[in-house]
């Protein structure tokens, strides 16, 4: 438990309360704020106007946050060389949707299951010793957030997509090794994340500021 810090103002009677409050209306009346009041040579036609703050008159749409995919790819991560034992015996059946890649080199698709559930999403591509070439995983967050993946009993090396509501790719992970828990993030808010084997987004020409056409999930 806190304890609430001391407030001596609790303390005043309530006569010095109503002193105050006069006090404070006269103070008002008599230095109201320059800049809400038009000033005009006819007394006449002198309204007030809203006050207009420097931060107001400076205000700047928010910059998405994108992390660029740099020029040079990363080492290529190998599959790792022994699989712990699926404790499912393989993976559960998923909707499968097409992620299109409409920015990418001829528009590529990638067949994506879909994690919708927080069990789903704990489980992701665990397990798994192959993919076919063009699939994936696609993970509804649920919350546009910076997200964490890891590896943890992922034995094929991956690369990782972090997209925003709006299909926009903000950051991309590749040739992420494979059974480790080191946590990894792009850094940005993101609403999704894809899965797909390592090497998939360089080879399409897949980068961070494009975009995905997303099925209705």
């Amino acid at each position: 438990m806190t304890r609430a810090p001391h407030n001596p103002l609790m303390l005043r009677p309530k006569s010095m309360w109503r002193s105050l409050f006069v006090a404070g209306l006269v103070i008002a009346c008599n230095h109201a704020p320059e800049e809400l009041v038009h000033i005009s040579a006819d007394p006449s036609t002198q309204v007030a106007t809203p006050a207009i703050t420097p931060m107001a008159a400076t205000a700047r749409p928010a910059v998405r946050c994108i992390k660029t995919t740099p020029d040079t790819p990363p080492p290529v991560a190998a599959p790792a060389i022994k699989c712990p034992k699926d404790p499912l015996g393989g993976p559960p059946k998923a909707q499968v949707v097409t992620l299109k890649f409409v920015d990418g080199t001829n528009a590529p698709k990638l067949e994506s299951e879909v994690a919708r559930s927080p069990d789903e999403t704990e489980r992701g591509l665990m397990y798994r010793t192959t993919m076919l070439a063009d699939h994936g995983m696609i993970f509804l967050m649920g919350a546009h957030e910076e997200h964490t993946f890891w590896m943890r009993n992922t034995c094929i090396p991956l690369d990782m997509l972090f997209v925003d509501t709006d299909g926009t790719i903000v950051g991309i992970l590749e040739n992420v090794p494979t059974l480790n828990e080191d946590p990894r993030t792009v850094g940005c808010a993101s609403s999704y994340v894809v899965e797909t084997n390592a090497g998939w987004c360089r080879g399409h020409g897949v980068k961070a500021g494009q975009k995905i056409a997303l099925p209705s999930l």
